[in-house]
């Protein structure tokens, strides 16, 4: 297991950092998927930094990012989203505007086609912060959020993920390449907008396999998801254990509150107090001066940013440069 942290100097202007989810294998990577999943990044980064670069606000740049990987296949969000146990596909969401405060989250989806866009309008539109299932999907419909078939979710891919681990579930032995599968796979985006507000926002299909209507830490604000004035957090990874770490908001703390720099806050949590629980996975974080962080401790993670001078940058691996001109450090120096 490898244990990166990538942090980039101050950019200057707008900036929007997203991810694809940890937990990458690069020998399971054909050079199709590859290019389709660099292709999408690429496409997310440019339709969030189109708002930023039109002077909206940072909540924008979040909500136009995440769409476009919701509606990718490549990703475990919208129309990539995973099977849970019963086969079926279960979506959550959270958006944050670190400017107000003001949060917007969602949980048990099956028919809301965005599930990013739903948080959105339960945040500005709803006295409300969580809704879940049927009444999320009830309000979805008041507020004219698009609303699909269950069948619109479904891919090959996903449904054969699903079988394997279920026939893992009847032989109960499980390899860890399996487990991390299982565990990983969420999208997510950190913007800050040209007046210097940020926000955060992050969307799953949750875990294959899942039970009992499981519900990770993706819409959870301050687990998964959080945003202030000084610092926006995304997270990827094994979310019971960002739970109880209450791993964004943590982040968060120790930049605004106790001025620890942004990418050794996000490398104490991500890469070394949730591995000492037994958790891992990786995250993206901004801070209201741009420094750039990119934790993981999984073989890659999914990630790319977008600065002033509005050219993306899109890695995958946890050998590969991400751009950012930092020296990629190795386990033993976190």
């Amino acid at each position: 297991m490898t244990a990166l942290s990538m942090a980039g100097a101050v950019h200057a202007g707008p900036v929007l950092v997203i991810h694809g989810g940890a937990g990458v294998i690069k020998r399971d990577m054909s050079p199709a998927r590859e290019k389709a999943v660099r292709a999408a990044l690429t496409q997310a980064l440019q339709a969030g930094y189109a708002q930023l670069k039109s002077g909206k606000a940072a909540i924008d740049a979040v909500s136009a990012a995440i769409v476009l990987l919701e509606d990718d296949p490549n990703f475990n969000a919208g129309k990539g989203a995973v099977f849970t146990h019963d086969g079926k596909n279960e979506l959550d969401a959270a958006i944050m505007d670190g400017f107000t405060l003001r949060a917007g989250s969602v949980a048990g989806l099956h028919r809301v086609k965005n599930p990013i866009l739903l948080a959105r309008a339960v945040m500005e539109k709803s006295e409300h912060v969580m809704l879940v299932g049927e009444g999320a999907e009830a309000f979805a419909k008041e507020v004219g959020i698009a609303l699909v078939d269950p069948g619109y979710f479904r891919t090959e891919e996903r449904w054969q993920q699903l079988q394997k681990a279920l026939k893992e579930d009847r032989m109960r032995k499980p390899h860890a390449d399996e487990e991390t599968a299982k565990h990983f796979g969420t999208v997510g985006a950190v913007a800050l907008d040209v007046a210097g507000h940020l926000a955060a926002g992050t969307s799953t299909g949750g875990i294959t396999d899942k039970r009992y209507g499981r519900v990770g830490d993706s819409p959870i604000i301050g687990a998964g998801t959080y945003a202030d004035s000084g610092c926006a957090v995304s997270g990827t990874g094994w979310g019971e254990y960002y739970i109880r770490t209450v791993a964004a908001h943590e982040i968060c703390m120790r930049v605004t509150q106790m001025r620890v720099p942004l990418d050794r806050a996000a490398a104490e949590v991500i890469n070394q107090e949730i591995p000492s629980m037994g958790g891992n996975g990786g995250a993206i974080a901004l801070d209201a001066d741009g420094h750039i962080a990119m934790p993981f401790n999984t073989d890659g993670m999914y990630r790319g940013w977008i600065g002033a001078d509005g050219v993306p940058h899109v890695a995958l691996y946890g050998d590969e440069d991400d751009g950012t001109g930092e020296p990629l450090p190795s386990a033993s120096d976190e």
